[in-house]
C-alpha cells in the first residue's frame, strides 16, 4: 500500500507538505501541489476520505431536507438528488436525506442543503449553527441557487408575443414567495414593454385546479390567447380544459409551462415549457454548500442559472 511517505519521497517534498496539498490545498504554492499531485498520480495514491475528515473535524456528510410534499409520480426530485450526489461525490461527501425539520439536529453533518423553505421558516434557519444554503430564491439574504425564474418567463412571454397570440394570461401558483414573485415580474415587464396589458390569476399548483378554473371561466377567453404558466401542473391542467371545451392547440390557443422535468413529456399535446436544468442545478448546489464549509461558513451570495425554452405542440410553429 502507497503511504503518505512513499509519495513525499517521489515528490521530493516533506510529509508535512503532502499533508497539506490533501487537507489544505489553499496554503501550498500551485508549483508544490504541482508536484505532490504528480506524485499522487504516479504512484496511484488516493487518501483515505475519512482520514482527511478526521483531520479538518469533519463528518463529510451533507443533510438534504425537502420541505415540502413530494409526489412520487414526478422524478423532479430524483433529478435534483441525483445532481446532488454527482457533486458530493467528486469530494468524497456523504448525503442524508431528511423530510422534518426534527431530524436536522439529530446526529452530525458538516452542513446543509435545503430545499422547499418558505418565508415563515425563516425563524429555525437563523438558528442553524452548521453552513446551509437553499435550493431556490429568497428575500433574506440566504445563500441560494435557482433557475432564473424572471427571465424563463421573459423568454415565454415573449415567444407567446412572436408567434402573434393576442393575448397573453399568466396562470401563476398562489404562493407568496420569491420565486413566484419573480416568474410574474418576467410576464408583466415583458407584455409592458409592448403596451400590453398583464392578467394573472393565482391558483393552488394542481393540474385539477387550473382545469377547473379554465372550465368555469371558458367564455371570458378569447381565440388567439396564450397562457402562461408558473407550472407543468398548471399547464397540463389548462391544455386538458381547453381541449374538452373544444378548442384548438396550438391554432386558437397555446399553453407553455414551466419545469420541464416530465409532464411536459406525457401531456398530449406535448408542452411547450420552460426547462429548467435541474441535475446541474444540484451539482451547484453542492459546490457552493463545500465551498462554504471550507471557507468556515462565508457568505456565498446568489447563483442563478438560465433556464430553455423546449419548443413542442402546445404553441403554434
Amino acid at each position: 500500500m502507497v503511504t503518505l511517505s512513499d509519495v513525499a519521497k517521489e515528490a521530493n517534498v516533506s510529509k508535512m507538505t503532502v499533508s497539506r496539498v490533501i487537507n489544505h490545498p489553499e496554503q501550498v504554492t500551485k508549483e508544490l501541489r504541482s508536484l505532490v499531485e504528480k506524485a499522487m498520480k504516479t504512484l496511484h495514491y488516493s487518501p483515505n476520505s475519512a482520514a482527511r475528515a478526521l483531520a479538518k473535524n469533519r463528518t463529510n456528510v451533507v443533510k438534504f431536507i425537502i420541505l415540502e410534499n413530494i409526489d412520487t409520480t414526478e422524478p423532479y426530485y430524483m433529478n435534483l438528488l441525483f445532481g446532488i450526489t454527482q457533486g458530493l461525490n467528486r469530494h468524497q461527501y456523504a448525503l442524508q436525506l431528511l423530510t422534518s425539520v426534527d431530524e436536522i439536529t439529530k446526529g452530525n453533518a458538516d452542513g446543509y442543503i435545503i430545499t422547499g423553505a418558505r418565508s415563515s421558516d425563516s425563524e429555525w434557519l437563523d438558528k442553524l449553527d452548521k453552513p446551509f444554503v437553499l435550493f431556490g430564491e429568497n428575500r433574506y439574504g440566504y445563500d441560494y441557487v435557482d433557475t432564473d425564474n424572471k427571465v424563463g418567463e421573459q423568454i415565454a412571454t415573449q415567444y407567446a408575443l412572436n408567434k402573434n397570440y393576442q393575448s397573453i394570461i399568466f396562470i401563476g401558483i398562489n404562493e407568496k414567495e420569491a420565486f413566484e414573485y419573480s416568474r410574474e415580474a418576467g410576464y408583466i415587464n415583458t407584455l409592458q414593454s409592448h403596451n400590453k396589458v398583464p392578467k394573472i390569476f393565482r391558483l393552488p399548483n394542481h393540474s385539477h385546479s387550473a382545469q377547473h378554473f379554465i372550465d368555469e371561466h371558458w367564455k371570458e377567453f378569447a381565440h388567439n390567447t396564450c397562457f402562461i404558466c408558473a407550472s407543468d401542473r398548471l399547464a397540463i391542467g389548462v391544455v386538458r380544459a381547453i381541449i374538452a371545451k373544444g378548442g384548438e392547440i396550438p391554432k386558437d390557443f397555446g399553453v407553455i409551462g414551466f419545469d420541464g422535468i416530465f409532464l411536459d413529456q406525457v401531456s398530449h399535446p406535448k408542452l411547450t415549457t420552460v426547462k429548467q436544468p435541474i441535475i446541474k442545478l444540484g451539482e451547484l448546489l453542492s459546490d457552493m454548500l463545500l465551498q462554504k464549509i471550507s471557507q468556515s461558513g462565508a457568505q456565498q451570495g446568489e447563483l442563478l442559472i438560465e433556464p430553455t425554452l423546449i419548443k413542442r405542440d402546445t404553441t403554434r410553429n
